[in-house]
């Protein structure tokens, strides 16, 4: 194994595959939302790891935790939650830039009105510094209602195509199980779960 797949490798310590989802979920094993603690920890590892190339999930956990089918249903279920968030991220920035039309829509509508209003505001009032004020404070408030808009198609949606991306990555890691005591870089172990009664 070259360095290159250490660097791309998350690595997670468990007592038992359990451990990783969520016990409150009632859908079979492949199914289950990964639990919020396991999910933190790896998406906030996969964050550090570098922005290109594929990255590996490895699962430590005692010899007799692990079946044959073990690597395969993880894998499945991790690619599964991950495929799930990306699209539900791509939703989001579907939600936030039909926000951000509907908003543009208004902006430039309040914008219009604004300058109309401050070209008769001239007219009536002349040239004196009270119609300036409001000349200008009117042109002002039609820009500051174009902030969001303008707010949305150049910033905010940023984050949602770096989280996807970063979803897309992670529904694409390979998912290796290892003997708890196999020497790794190992981070820290998660807590048991709690059943519910």
């Amino acid at each position: 194994m070259g360095e290159r797949a250490d660097e791309n490798a998350i690595e997670i310590r468990v007592e038992e595959i359990s451990q990783l989802f969520d016990t409150l979920d009632p859908f079979p094993f492949r199914e289950r939302d990964l639990d919020h603690e396991a999910e933190d920890y790896i998406v906030g590892w996969a964050r550090e790891l570098p922005g290109d190339g594929p990255i590996r999930i490895v699962v430590h956990l005692p010899a007799s935790a692990g079946g044959a089918g073990a690597a395969d249903g993880l894998q499945d279920a991790i690619r599964r939650f991950f495929a799930y968030r990306a699209e539900a991220a791509a939703r989001d920035l579907k939600e936030l830039f039909r926000i951000g039309r509907r908003s543009l829509a208004t902006g430039l509508a309040v914008l219009g009105f604004c300058l109309l209003v401050s070209r008769a505001v001239a007219g009536r009032l002349g040239s004196g510094e009270f119609a300036r004020f409001v000349e200008e404070g009117l042109v002002i408030l039609g820009w500051v209602a174009n902030w969001r808009p303008m707010e949305v198609f150049l910033y905010d949606w940023w984050p949602l195509v770096r989280r996807r991306r970063l979803y897309l990555r992670l529904a694409a890691a390979t998912v290796v199980l290892r003997p708890a005591d196999e020497p790794a870089r190992l981070g820290p172990a998660l807590p048991p779960t709690q059943d519910c009664p």
